[in-house]
This record gives structure tokens, sequence and C-alpha cells, in this order.
């Protein structure tokens, strides 16, 4: 039996079958014994019940995008199953196991010639007091996977320690049996072992480790109304603010909430608010009140498929033009995106950093695959981001908040500094901060708030920047797993190819890209995107002097790292 660095597995059920619980389970049992994981999450459009499927791929790597197949796919029932077809792809070698009284197994099981075995989870179920058919699932997986019955309870006799000595007796009893069940079933693959390491492993959601790296950052104020897939951000904040002194208020609406953290922010405490496209398109104005008024405040948007209410619960990359472009007048902000889990942690704080330090609004673009997945990781670097924006003392003569200073970042008075009153509106203002429609005024302060931002030396990590071929993958945000993935397939079969991925995405760099796309002659630009908005963003801002080729589509399908690879290998 052939030992593979990476395998997956897809457990499927209807609404309340625990098919999610169960891989959240598996993925500690493995990042405990010491390999690496990515668990995402396929939900019907309801957001609460309907189908589920939960997907995860274990590894001896670190893991950052979902696989081109799975190797055992296990059907707890097969309610609507159907409609995951395009995502949850099998192959001849896949293992399926399916209950019969659950339902006949849906086409993309069977088409490819995969192996399906029978074993009656719920029947098996019923003869345990309190069992479930999730917790014979958990044992299956388990066996299959080259667990221990101990490896797999442990984890989950933390969770049910308030719940009683019957439910934990029940889960054993069902993982017990499970394990049973699936003697003399093997996979056509085994995971190798993991790489001996004394790092803990960490686990945590993308929409975790962004409200991490706020805190890091220094926010001590988020209002937010829950929307479809940031909410998590919210859940966490909440008791962690509350441990350090800091506030999180469910605001009414995004009107409220964007409209509270420019007061927290006015007020002298960094603030955030977090949402998905719906909400960000009411915050707006707002934002561009934040532009004039130079407010320092963070946006998170974890993006979702769209237009309108969309895919509430499918990624896609489509909301960056709106990120970019979507302030009238001419109201220059930040614009950053995570590339992965533990990104989200780094580049959140980041961005809480540039927006205090050059009193700013920050979007910060994260997404539904990113956001809603749950990894195992090594422990994300301390970094020293804390965002310290230049505040005023004591003035003596007349305070000018808007000055034309130097670099174009003036000194913030907080609210009751002696001498330091001064108006934050958005109308066009004076250095004083004072109401004008002149002309001189006007243009002074446009280059001021955009000069500060274009002068502003942001060093490399402004972008990932990965290998030296003539051919690079351009990307940006979740795609940047897979593009690396698609990359290291190809330096092994002796192709050398160039990953470049911006963090950065606003203000743009160029003569920072043009130093990164030195020697190369193709560029392959990679995006979740139906209008390719990446590529035209890349050819308003960037000179691309070489051959371009665009692989873009829309979500909700994730795009793999075996089609970023043909598409090299196409090209090659």
């Amino acid at each position: 039996m052939a030992a593979s660095p990476s395998i997956s597995v897809a457990i499927i059920g209807s609404g309340g079958a625990g098919a999610l619980t169960t891989v959240d389970v598996l993925l500690e049992v493995a990042s405990s014994a010491g390999w690496h994981g990515l668990f995402t999450r396929t939900l019907g459009p309801q957001i609460r019940g309907g189908e589920a499927a939960g997907l995860l791929r274990l590894a001896v790597h670190p893991v950052e995008c979902p696989p081109d197949q799975f190797d055992l796919i296990i059907g707890i029932d097969w309610q609507n199953a159907h409609r995951f077809g395009a995502e949850i792809k099998a192959g001849p070698n896949t293992l399926v196991i399916s209950d019969p009284r659950g339902g006949e197994p849906p086409p993309m099981t069977t088409a490819s010639g995969s192996r399906v075995v029978d074993i009656p989870m719920k029947d098996i179920a019923k003869s345990i007091a309190g069992g479930r058919p999730n917790m014979i699932a958990l044992g299956i997986a388990g066996h299959l996977l080259g667990f221990g019955i101990e490896q797999v309870l442990a984890p989950l006799t933390k969770r049910l320690a308030d719940k009683g000595a019957a439910a934990i007796a029940a889960s054993r009893a069902g993982i017990e049996a499970g394990f049973k069940a699936a003697k003399g079933i093997k996979l056509e693959a085994q995971l190798a072992k993991p790489v001996p390491s004394q790092a803990k492993r960490w686990l945590l959601s993308g929409n975790e480790a962004t409200a991490l790296g706020a805190i890091r950052g220094g926010v001590r104020f988020a209002a937010a109304y829950p929307i479809t897939p940031a909410t998590e951000i919210l859940e966490w904040m909440s008791p962690s603010l509350a441990k350090i002194g800091g506030i999180l208020l469910q605001a009414e609406d995004e009107l409220a909430a964007i409209n509270m953290i420019i007061g927290s922010s006015y007020g002298g405490t960094p603030a955030l608010t977090a949402t998905s496209g719906p909400g960000l398109s009411l915050m707006i104005e707002a934002i561009g009140l934040a532009t004039a008024s130079e407010i320092p405040i963070v946006v998170i948007d974890v993006m979702r498929g769209g237009p309108s209410t969309g895919i509430p619960t499918k990624s896609e990359q489509t909301d960056l033009n709106i990120a970019i472009y979507g302030l009238h007048g001419d109201a220059p902000h930040l614009v950053l995106a995570p590339q992965s889990v533990g990104d989200c942690l780094f580049t959140t704080q980041w961005a809480t950093y540039l927006a205090e330090v050059l009193q700013a609004p920050a979007i910060v673009l994260s997404d539904q695959f990113m956001g809603q997945a749950r990894a195992a990781i090594e422990r994300p670097a301390d970094v020293a981001f804390i965002g310290a924006r230049t505040v005023a003392a004591d003035m003596d003569g007349a305070y000018k908040r808007y000055a034309l200073a130097s670099g174009g970042i003036s000194a913030m008075a907080i609210p009751g500094t002696p001498g330091g009153q001064y108006t934050a509106d958005g109308l066009t203002h004076t250095e004083f901060g004072i109401p004008t429609s002149g002309a001189t005024d006007h243009l002074a302060q446009l280059d001021k708030r955009r000069d500060k931002l274009d002068r502003f030396n942001y060093g490399d990590h402004w972008a990932s920047i990965e290998g030296t071929g003539e051919l690079a993958i351009m990307t940006w945000g979740s795609l940047t797993g897979a593009a690396r993935e698609a990359a290291g397939r190809a330096a092994a079969e002796g192709v050398d190819v160039r990953v470049i991925a911006p963090r950065l995405l606003a203000p743009v760099q160029p003569e920072r890209l043009a130093a990164a796309l030195d020697g190369v002659k193709r560029i392959l630009v990679v995006e979740q995107s139906h209008s390719a908005q990446f590529l035209r963003y890349l050819r308003a801002h960037y000179d691309l002097p070489v051959q371009v080729r665009a692989f873009h589509r829309p979500g909700p399908l994730p795009i793999t790292a075996g089609e970023i690879h043909r598409a090299i290998t196409d090209w090659s």
C-alpha cells in the first residue's frame, strides 16, 4: 500500500447529520498526530440546514488549497448531494462508503468507476443508546486513515465534557462500531508519516485568524451587523476584545456599523467592522467620509458569490472592483488581500498598522473559502506591526489638522486635546478643517491624500514572489495556495514557474511589479471571477509587455492546483 503525502476525505450529509462536526474532529485528530490539514465546507444556499459536506485534506506539508479529487467519500446520506457534483470529484481509486438507507450514491461518486462499499451506518447507530450515524462515519474514517480509537476519541471527549458521561459513552460506542464496520476495507493509499516537529499545530479558521490579527494590530472596538460568511469574525472578537478592555457592538445595520467605527477611531480607538459584499455596498459612502476626513478604519470583506444576495455560502473573488474603484470622487485608500488561513492574521494586522500610520481606510478582501476554512498550521510568527498614528500634543497656536506636511501625514488631535479642536466631515476643507469650495484647497488636499499612500514604503510584504521562471502565474487572495502547488508540480517536471501574488492591491506598486517580472516572457493570470476583474485591474495599472493568458471562472467551483498545472503544461 503506497504512502501518500496528501489524502483527501469528503463526508456528506443533510442538515443536522453532523458531517461538518465529523470532519472537524478528524482535522483535530490529524493535527495532534503531527499532520497539516485544511477543512473546508460546501453548503446549500439556505445558510442553515439543507445539504452539507465537510471536505478535508491532510498532508505532510502545509495545505492551502483543495484537492483535485477525493480519496475517500462517506455519505451519511445522499440527500441533495448531487448539487455538489462539480465540487467533489471522485476517481477510479476513490473509495465511497454509502449507507443503503441514505439513498443511491449520486453520479459524481460512481461515474468515474469508484469503488462503492455499503455500510448501514443508520442501523448501527440505532443499535447504540444515544448513537448517531456521524459517529459511525467518524470511526470508519478514523480506521481507514490509520488512526487509533483513542486518538479519535480524545478531542471528542473534550468537546462532550459538558454533556455528561452518557454522551461520551455513546460516542465511544459509535466510533468503535465504525472501526469494526470498516475492518477489512482498504484505501488505495495511506497517509505518509508526518515530518517530526517540536512545533505544536495551531487549529484556526481564516475568520479567527483575521480577528486575532486585528487585535494584535491594536483594534479595540468593533461594530458590525452579522452576515454570512463574515459572522465568525465577530463571534470570536466579542469575548476576546472583552478580555483586553475592548468592546464589540452588534449594530442595527451596516450603515450604523461603519459610522460607529469612524466615530471610535475619531475618538482615538482603532476600530474595525466585518462584512461581505452586500454590506460593503452599503458602507461605501461612509468609507469616502473616512477618506476625506483622514480617519483610520479597517473594513474586512469576506467575499461571497454575487451580485446581490448571490450565493452566500460559496466563495468568489468578485468584490475587487468595488473595493478598489467603488468610492465616488478621487478617494485613495488601502486595499489588501490575505493569501491563506495563516496569512489572514498577518495581513489584517498589517492592514491595521497601515490604516493607523497613514490615517486612511483599509479594506481587507478575504473570501468564504479562506474565511470559513479551518486549518492545522504552524504557529504564525509574531510581527511588530502595531499601528501608531501621529497624534497632536498640546497646541500653542492655531491647529492645522490637515496641514500639508511632508509625506502627507499630519498630526491628528484626539478630542479634548487643548487647542486641538477641528471639524472632521466630508466637505472639502482647508488645512484647518474649515469647509471650502476653493480649487486651490481642493487640489492641495487631493494631492495630500494621494501622496501619503503613494510615497509610503510598504517593503517586501506588498506581494509573495516565488520562483525565477520565464513563465509567471499572477494571482491573488485564496488562489495563491493553488498557484504555489501548481508551480511545485511543474518544477517536479523540470519547468520553473514564477508565482507573483500581490497582497497590497491599492495603492498600486508599478516599480515593484516591474522588478518582480524581470525576465518573465509569459504571464498566466488566474482568478475566480466571471469578468476577469483581476486581469483588467492589472492591465489598467501595470505595464504587462509580454504575452498574457487568463484562466478565470466565477464561483462556486474552486480552481484547483491540477487545473492550473494543466494550463501551465498546455502553454509550455
